[in-house]
């Protein structure tokens, strides 16, 4: 397998795919949603929330905090995760953006 030539590609377009690389897996979507539907920080709820085992699920905070998606701060013991709000807003524009730039032509193969 080759490898990719991401400097050929924007710094936009390789911030979005690297996001959207993130989000792409159930688990790391269920944990946005219930950062998302807990409007706070959480610390650890996942483990009940999702069924899924700590370790796994320290793996796709892990990959979502690495793209940006989310933040962590240290509260004692505990890593408390929430949604990064500027990522987020941001990802969201750059989404919208592509979805609008579609216009549905008359003629298509």
């Amino acid at each position: 397998m080759g490898l990719t030539k991401t400097e050929i590609f924007t710094e936009a377009q390789n911030k979005l795919a690297v996001q959207l690389k993130a989000i792409a897996h159930p688990a790391r979507i269920a944990i946005l949603q219930e950062l998302i539907k807990a409007n706070a920080c959480i610390c650890g709820d996942l483990v009940d929330e999702l069924g899924l085992a700590q370790a796994t699920i320290s793996q796709h905070l892990k990959e979502l905090k690495n793209a940006g998606l989310i933040k962590g701060t240290i509260e004692g013991v505990s890593v408390c995760y929430c949604i990064e709000p500027i990522a987020w807003a941001n990802l969201e524009k750059e989404l919208n953006g592509l979805f609008q730039s579609f216009k549905n032509p008359k003629t298509c193969c």
